[in-house]
């Protein structure tokens, strides 16, 4: 089962998604060449850069770099991130989506990576035989940014309005602006995307096949949201107050 997703930026290639089983790794850099490996033909970017390993639900990053720290930021937070100094081997990466960003020259490189297996604990009662815990069937994290713009998306319809049209992604970015003043189109499109991951409209950490371009995809997300009550009226209260006089 496919655990991590490793996704290159814009400037690199190949722009296809990879995704890495646990123990499974990646190595990246300007020489890297055949299976398991991501070439980074860039160069300021060294022949051997790096290595990221995936391990179940979480991931480590190796910079093999000689002279060149990485920084690996959480994109949905508010400037968290470390560092990652060079010759650093397995450093664990504590962010569910990270950004990795390697100096290249003149340029800054990123690589996204993606986590979005969930484990839990087995709670169970006193009395119970035990044995496997049940799986959840939609893991969400409620203090997520995904989290956030889910519940943007479905805001008209929980507050009692059924046929509302869904806001745009540019109104997202509006809405959320007063908690999330970094919020642009670009990082709203993105956990978009993301949900559309996690919550398996498309094809997601446990097989390699991308699936067919996702038609519909806010509509189907809301929809998914409201009928399986992943979003519920409490989850209003993370919204930002609406305007007075021109909100919903």
């Amino acid at each position: 089962m496919y655990s991590i997703i490793v996704v290159p930026g814009p400037t690199m290639s190949p722009a296809a998604q990879i995704r890495l089983a646990p123990g499974q790794t990646l190595r990246f850099g300007r020489g890297a060449e055949g299976e398991g490996c991501l070439r980074l033909p860039h160069a300021g970017v060294s022949r051997s850069a790096g290595e990221i390993t995936a391990s179940g639900t979480y991931w480590s990053l190796s910079n093999l770099s000689r002279s060149s720290t990485y920084v690996v930021e959480n994109p949905e937070g508010a400037g968290e991130h470390i560092k990652i100094a060079p010759g650093r081997l397995a450093a664990p990466v504590p962010f569910e989506f990270a950004r990795i960003v390697l100096p290249a020259g003149s340029e800054l490189l990123t690589l996204d990576v993606w986590a979005p297996r969930h484990d839990y604990a087995d709670r169970n009662e006193p009395g119970d035989p035990g044995g496997d815990p049940t799986a959840l069937a939609f893991p969400l994290d409620r203090s997520s940014r995904y989290f956030l713009v889910l519940t943007a998306l479905c805001e008209s319809r929980l507050r009692g309005e059924p046929h509302a049209p869904l806001p745009t992604v540019e109104q997202v970015v509006e809405r959320l602006k007063p908690h999330w003043t970094a919020a642009n189109r670009a990082a709203v499109q993105w956990n978009i995307d993301y949900l559309a991951v996690k919550l398996r409209l498309k094809p997601g950490p446990d097989t390699a096949d991308p699936g067919p371009r996702l038609v519909g995809k806010k509509e189907t997300l809301v929809s998914l949201a409201l009928r399986f009550d992943l979003v519920g009226e409490d989850d209003l209260a993370a919204l930002p107050a609406p305007a007075t006089g021109g909100g919903r």
